[in-house]
Parts: structure tokens; sequence; C-alpha cells
């Protein structure tokens, strides 16, 4: 049965969906079967797929209000066993639906349980907030994992986040857990980087992922492409940085 986790930061900007996407994929190169879950109403995942929006019929939000079944949603992708159920903006409108559904965690549950004997892996790339479709997401989810840039700002969000996480799972799902935090767009040679690192390690040494993703121009082109970076440029040090924390997170959950 899958293992299901959930990429999720309220801090916009912070590499979330790049590391869903590439991670995604590095794992899926590795032989195990990953579905994707674009859940944020931008549909950057989707995109970073290199799948037209414009040509999607079925999405995310078809299956949040019951318009369809998840396995018809589903899209497989070019990429090695990797497959997405997309997003557009439309989902946007689900938020205000799922305030009125009666139980408003159960709907998602119910359509997952239905094919997680058919992956490995189950990855939910959340928006950039703490609304409901993250708490959707989380309540459905085995795990988390916590991308954050070597910023201040990142680093003040973060007792928010994992105060998000707790009362989750008081509420909804006792066994959700942190998978780990991922440092991103990282750059050793800047003061405020190390200084960042060095505060992170005080309170979530043991949390933090061993190899940060460093800020490379190929990582932020690959999208531009619609290719994760290990296809894009499967040598560089992004694409092997990613690898890495791909084999770390299979070995944590």
């Amino acid at each position: 049965m899958a293992k299901v986790v959930s990429f999720s930061n309220q801090k916009g900007g912070v590499g979330k969906t790049t590391s869903c996407v590439n991670i995604a994929a590095q794992i899926g190169k590795k032989g195990k079967k990953v579905l994707m879950i674009d859940m944020d109403p931008q549909g950057n995942a989707t995109s970073g797929l290199g799948l037209p929006k414009s040509k999607i019929k079925k999405t995310i939000y078809d299956v949040i209000i019951g318009k369809c079944d998840i396995e018809d949603a589903i899209i497989k992708t070019k990429f090695a066993n990797l497959s997405v159920v997309p997003a557009t903006i439309d989902l946007a409108g689900a938020e205000l639906e799922l305030y009125e559904l009666d139980d408003n965690t159960n709907f998602t549950k119910i359509a997952l349980d239905s094919i997680k004997d058919n992956y490995d892996y189950i990855f939910i790339d959340c928006p950039p907030s703490l609304g409901m479709l993250t708490v959707e997401a989380l309540s459905i989810s085995d795990g988390v994992v916590i991308p954050m840039q070597c910023e201040f700002y990142s680093l003040e969000g973060m007792s928010q986040l994992f105060n998000t996480v707790k009362k989750i799972k008081q509420l909804y799902n006792p066994d959700l857990r942190v998978v780990g935090i991922l440092l991103t767009m990282y750059n050793g040679r800047l003061t405020l980087t190390n200084q960042v690192v060095a505060e992170l390690k005080k309170y979530y040494e043991e949390t933090l992922f061993k190899v940060p993703i460093s800020r490379t121009v190929r990582i932020s082109e690959a999208p531009g492409y619609g290719e994760p970076i290990c296809y894009h440029d499967p040598y560089g040090k992004g694409s092997l940085e990613y690898a890495a924390v791909a084999k770390e997170l299979m070995m944590r959950i």
C-alpha cells in the first residue's frame, strides 16, 4: 500500500512544488510507482510535468466535489513510473465547498484509499497556505515534507506549520508525522544561510534532510521545459542532490 506524503509550507516561493516534482521523478526512476496529486490551484506541478492545462479534462477538483472517480483523473506522464492527478485554477473554488461538507476530510480519503494498492508512493503538492486544501491533504497523509528556504522569514513560519501539524494530529490524523525539513535554494557561502541552518539545528537537527538543495539555474529553468531536473540535467548538481534526498526520504517513510 502506498505511503502518502504531502509537501507543505504556508510561505510561497520556497521550492515546495519544485521539490515535490523532482523527488517524485527521482523515485519513479528508481523503479517505484509514484502518483503525484497537484492540490495547488496554481497548478505549477501539473505544468512542471509538461501537461498543457488547456487540454486537461478532469482534475483533483472534480474528484473532491464527487464529479468523477480519482482513477478517471489520473494521467500517466512520459516520465518513468510517474502519474499525476492535475490541478487548474478551478481548484480555488474547492476551499469554500470543503467548508460546506459535513465531513470535509472524508471524501478525498475514500478516493485515495481506492488506488493506494496501485502505487508505492503518493505525493501531494499543497498550496502555499494553511487553508482547507492543505488541511485536506495533511489529513490523509502518512507524513509531511517541509521545504524551507534559508531565510529568517521562513524560520519564523516553521513553528506555525508545526502547530498546524499538531492540531491535525489531534483532530483528524493521529498518525501524521513530519518526515523531514528540506533546505532549498541553499548557498553555503552566505552568512545568512549559515545562521539560519545553525538556528534550525538547535531545534530540528534530526528532522533536517542531510543534503540541502542548492540554488542553481538548471533547477529554475527545468519547469519551463516541462521536465523534472533528473531528465533536464541528469548529471547536474541539482539532480544529484534531489536523488540523495529521494533516497533518504524512502528510508524515512
